[in-house]
């Protein structure tokens, strides 16, 4: 099936070659529910500049960057701006918002044109509600998610969530930290739960073990408020 989002990008732009369908939410669908979800995804554009949510608004979007690049960021107590990751095309944003109500933790602003490719939270309850075979297969789909999760993130040697939150705060701490004689970098902000769940992608508790395992194997200190942490040599 031909990508709609090529035929519908801005003039020139080359978009990312995952479509939707292919992400792992829509595992196992058929051919011609694949087709569906596609037609029925919402595509929305944003200028250099413009603002795909803010903090503090409700997480009710999941979608694909399909082309462009975009800051996720969030203001810290003294009105410093603080940039917490970059997101690119083929990035997949707000799998937390199948698990669980919330707020946006951070703002997430385009460096570049951006177009997106997603559903809110009002769309897929409307599609699930009226398809129950979709229904089922995402059911399906996500309680596979979560049993992968739950098996990994205890397991530091293989753990894909333990790897990536540690990827995750290497990554701010070598931009922002402050270096300590055992060679560990002090974080000089504070960051919630919330926070590092979405820009992990997981649920919080998942962040909540992964962080305490990575505690356990010293890759990261709690001091006081703030996070040594060591750096990643992967």
């Amino acid at each position: 099936m031909e990508c709609l989002c090529a035929k519908t990008a801005p003039a020139g732009v080359k978009t990312a070659a995952v479509c939707l369908g292919q992400l792992w939410i829509f595992n196992d669908l058929a051919p011609d529910e694949r087709e569906f979800m596609a037609g029925a995804a919402r595509r929305r554009q944003f200028a250099v500049g413009e603002t795909i949510f803010a903090r503090g608004e409700p997480a009710d979007d999941l979608f694909l960057l399909k082309c462009g690049r975009v800051k996720l960021s969030r203001v810290l107590e003294d009105g410093r701006g603080l940039t917490l990751d970059i997101r690119q095309a083929g990035d997949f944003i707000g799998e937390t918002m199948l698990a669980a109500t919330g707020i946006y933790p951070v703002d997430a602003v385009c460096l570049e044109p951006v177009m997106t490719c997603g559903f809110t939270r009002r769309q897929l309850e409307e599609i699930v509600l009226a398809h129950p075979n979709i229904a089922l297969q995402l059911i399906r789909n996500l309680s596979a998610r979560l049993a992968t999760m739950t098996e990994k993130v205890g397991n530091m040697a293989g753990g894909t969530i333990g790897r990536r939150l540690h990827r995750l705060l290497a990554a701010m701490a070598a931009e922002h930290g402050r270096p300590r004689p055992d060679g560990r970098l002090l974080l000089p902000f504070v960051l919630t739960h919330e926070e590092l769940s979405f820009l992990a992608g997981v649920h919080r508790v998942s962040i909540t073990r992964a962080l305490g395992e990575l505690k356990e194997a010293g890759l990261v200190v709690q001091e006081g408020r703030y996070l040594l942490v060591a750096p990643n040599e992967d």
